[in-house]
């Protein structure tokens, strides 16, 4: 079984209530040492997948496997290879947190002489060593999500599954959850639901969107991050250019003139092609045009978010970004 990289199969996973197609007909994989990002905007369907995968939600259709074990068949010993963070952390906030997670050791089955150092080891991943023996209720937002990741890995599970665990955290707060993640993908695989976007590409590997129910994106966020790419320049001068001279220039393939006398001059960002900047102000100078402006427009995850969830076709959007194999 731990022989092969692949440690979650999710294959035309649904939950419908009545009409309401919550998940419908989702599709993908998990490999051991991926960070995979689920993105989606609220009621997309995220916390109703992870509450499938993790056992809490039966499926209305489905088949979800677990480090080669049916969730569905065989759920004791699939749930003990999840370790699951809900949106609210599990805490029993009238305990000290040496006492929650020797109580989450117990629960999860592990054995008694390897208790003590299962708790020890939750805490130094997670930075709680200074607060171990501090009740829950006094500790501070970003502490509890600390405990609440700690007792998700207590039992070193294969796939440890987190939604939205840096929701109510201040700024360093959230960029040390980040690091935790980040660090957890290295022992574990995680999937990290949320709906903030820098969340992704700062901790994930692989990226996938689900919307209304279907899963519309899947892809590495290496390739993400190649498709938000310039692929225009914004140019503005003090005379007014020569269109002719500057659709003359390598690699420029339209120019569009918009508000202020700013040009959009658009260009094949592929690799292989060089960005048509320099020239633009080398003809510039030449040509006495006054350069006042120019700045590579670039497209952000938002941007490519609000595109594909927004998109009337939701079918169409999984054909064309979803890759054949999720992995």
């Amino acid at each position: 079984m731990m022989s092969t990289p692949l440690l979650m199969h999710i294959e035309h996973l649904s939950r419908h209530y009545g009409e309401l197609k919550a998940v419908n007909a989702v599709n993908f994989e998990l490999n051991r040492g991926e960070v995979l990002g689920f993105l989606g905007p609220n009621g997309a369907g995220k916390s109703t997948t992870m509450q499938m995968i993790t056992g809490n939600l039966a499926p209305t259709a489905g088949k979800i496997t677990i480090n080669g074990l049916d969730l569905l068949d065989q759920p004791k010993l699939a749930k003990a290879e999840i370790g699951y963070l809900p949106e609210q952390p599990p805490l029993y906030i009238e305990l000290s947190v040496e006492e929650y997670l020797n109580f989450c050791a117990k629960i999860n089955g592990i054995n008694r002489a390897a208790q003590s150092a299962a708790v020890n080891k939750a805490i130094e991943r997670c930075g709680l060593g200074e607060v171990k023996s501090r009740l829950i209720s006094n500790l501070s937002k970003g502490y509890q999500q600390r405990t609440g990741i700690a007792q998700a890995i207590i039992h070193t599970p294969a796939i440890v599954i987190l939604d939205e665990p840096t929701v109510g955290l201040d700024p360093i707060q959230i960029r040390e959850i980040r690091k935790l993640i980040r660090e957890l993908g290295k022992e574990h695989s995680v999937i990290l639901s949320t709906h903030i976007l820098p969340e992704v590409q700062m901790t994930c590997d692989r990226v996938q969107i689900i919307n209304k129910g279907q899963l519309v994106f899947s892809d590495s966020i290496d390739n993400l991050n190649q498709s938000m790419q310039a692929t225009s320049l914004i140019v503005q001068f003090e005379n007014n250019p020569d269109d002719a001279i500057l659709s003359a220039i390598d690699n420029v393939d339209k120019i569009e003139h918009l508000e202020d006398r700013r040009i959009r001059i658009h260009f094949n960002s592929a690799p292989a092609q060089q960005s048509p900047a320099k020239q633009i102000a080398i003809e510039a100078v030449n040509n006495n045009w006054g350069l006042l402006e120019l700045n590579p427009e670039q497209k952000t995850l938002e941007q490519i978010f609000v595109e594909i969830t927004s998109s009337e076709s939701v079918t169409e959007k999984a054909e064309q970004h979803t890759t054949e194999d999720a992995a």
